[in-house]
C-alpha cells in the first residue's frame, strides 16, 4: 500500500481577493500526514503560491497533479487531496432565466477553473480498492460532488432559502452576491478575543474583473465567461469547457453558422470555431450527445458520479462559505484549523463521520456559521481516516 497526497494552497497575492491562510493550511497538513499517517516525504505534492521554486496551482496544473496521482495508483493505495482556496460558481449562459444549474469550481492561481464535472471525471478513474479523500476548504465546496450521497449536511436534502445571511455577507440561492464584506469580524467563545477574517469565495463579478485583467479584455460579462476562458487557455482550459465549445460548434452548424457573435469572442476563440465549424469529426461526439447533454453543458448541471471509493470532506454547504481568518504567518482556514485540531487530540485515529461531526461543533462553538459536509458511499462513512 501506498499513501499519496496533493496539496493545494492558493492565497492569490496582490488580487482584489488576496487570502492569507491557504498556504498555511497546506504547511499544517502536510506536517500531520507525515507525522500521524506516515506519509513519505516524496510522495506528497505540493502546488503554493507564494513559492516559485515549486509548482504553481494553476488549472493546468492542478487537474494534471490530480490525474497524476490517480493514475499511478494501485488497489489498496489511499489517495488523498487538501485544496484551500476561493470556492466560485459559474452561472448558466443559455440565455434563459434559468438558476438550476451551476458549475462549482475550485479557482486556480491563473483563474483557469477546475470545475466540479473535472474533478468526478478524474476520480471516477480510481481503481477498484483505492481510496480517495479530497478536503476542500473553500466556499460552495458542498456543491463539487453533488452526486454523491451526501452522508452529513443539508446541500441536497432541502432547498437552501432564497436569500439568507451570515457574518460574510448576504448571498443568495442563485450563486451571487448582492453585499460581500472581504474583511469581517468573528468573535470566539465568550465574545472576548476577535480576529480579522475574510471568505473563500469569489463573487461573479471579482471573477469577471480578474479575468479582464489577465486578458487585457473589457467585455467580459456573463454569458460569454466560458468562451473566455478557452479563448485565454485553449486545450488547458477545462474539459468542461472545450465541451461548451463543441456543442457551441454544433448549434451554429445546424444554424448555418448563424449567430456567431465575433464581437464577444477572443482571437483565439474565433479562430477555433471557424477552423472546426465543418470538421465532422471533431463535433461527432458533441452532436451524437447534443440531445441529453445540453443542459449540462451550457446551465452547469452535473452529470456522472464521484465513484465509489471518492470522499468528500467540505469546509461548508453549497449555499454557505468557509473562512479564512487571522493575519500574516497565523491565518488559516476555520474548517482546516478544526480538523487539524481533532486529529492532533485523537492521534489520528477517528472515522470519517466522527471527523466531520466533531468539525462541526467545534465550529460552531467558536461562532461561525459554516456547517462541513460529508458525502461519499455507505462503506466509507464509519471507516478509519485515511488509513
Amino acid at each position: 500500500m501506498v499513501k499519496r497526497a496533493v496539496l493545494i494552497g492558493i492565497n492569490y497575492p496582490g488580487t482584489e481577493d488576496e487570502l492569507l491562510g491557504c498556504v498555511n493550511d497546506v504547511k499544517r497538513m502536510h506536517k500531520s500526514l507525515v507525522e500521524l499517517y506516515g506519509f513519505l516525504e516524496e510522495n506528497i505534492v505540493e502546488l503554493i503560491d507564494t513559492d516559485t521554486s515549486k509548482p504553481q496551482p494553476t488549472g493546468k496544473n492542478i487537474r494534471q497533479a490530480f490525474w497524476d496521482l490517480v493514475e499511478s495508483a494501485k488497489s489498496g493505495d489511499v489517495l488523498f487531496v487538501h485544496y484551500s482556496g476561493h470556492g466560485t460558481r459559474l452561472p448558466p449562459e443559455t440565455g434563459e432565466d434559468d438558476d438550476t444549474g451551476f458549475d462549482e469550481c475550485i479557482v486556480p492561481s491563473d483563474n483557469n477553473y477546475v470545475t466540479d464535472d473535472d474533478i468526478k471525471e478524474i476520480v471516477s478513474h480510481v481503481p477498484k480498492g483505492c481510496s480517495f479523500t479530497f478536503i476542500s476548504d473553500s466556499c460552495h465546496s458542498g456543491g463539487l460532488i453533488d452526486s454523491a450521497k451526501e452522508q452529513i449536511g443539508e446541500s441536497f436534502k432541502k432547498k437552501p432559502n432564497r436569500k439568507f445571511k451570515c457574518p460574510f455577507g448576504f448571498f443568495s440561492s442563485k450563486g451571487t452576491t448582492s453585499e460581500v464584506e472581504t474583511s469581517i469580524k468573528i468573535e470566539q467563545e465568550g465574545g472576548e478575543n476577535k480576529f480579522n477574517g475574510r471568505n473563500r469565495f469569489l463573487p461573479l463579478q471579482t471573477s469577471i474583473n480578474m479575468l479582464k485583467q489577465a486578458s487585457g479584455r473589457d467585455d467580459i460579462k456573463e454569458g460569454n465567461i466560458r468562451t473566455t476562458l478557452f479563448d485565454l487557455f485553449g486545450e488547458d482550459a477545462s474539459p468542461k469547457v472545450k465541451k461548451f465549445m463543441k456543442v457551441v460548434l454544433s448549434n451554429m452548424q445546424e444554424s448555418g453558422g448563424e449567430g456567431l457573435m465575433l464581437g464577444s469572442l477572443g482571437k483565439q476563440a474565433i479562430t477555433f470555431l471557424k477552423d472546426k465549424l465543418n470538421d465532422e469529426d471533431y463535433l461527432k461526439p458533441a452532436m451524437d450527445t447534443q440531445v441529453k447533454s445540453k443542459k449540462e453543458v451550457y446551465a452547469g448541471a452535473n452529470t456522472g458520479g464521484f465513484g465509489s471509493n471518492g470522499i468528500l470532506l467540505s469546509g461548508c454547504q453549497t449555499n454557505q462559505v468557509s473562512a479564512d481568518v487571522g493575519s500574516k504567518d497565523k491565518a488559516y482556514g476555520a474548517f482546516t484549523d478544526s480538523l487539524l485540531i481533532i486529529l492532533a487530540e485523537t492521534k489520528g485515529k477517528i472515522s470519517y463521520k466522527d471527523l466531520v461531526l466533531k468539525s462541526r461543533k467545534h465550529l460552531e462553538k467558536q461562532g461561525y456559521p459554516q456547517r462541513p459536509g460529508l458525502y461519499c458511499s455507505d462503506s466509507y462513512v464509519n471507516a478509519p481516516f485515511i488509513c
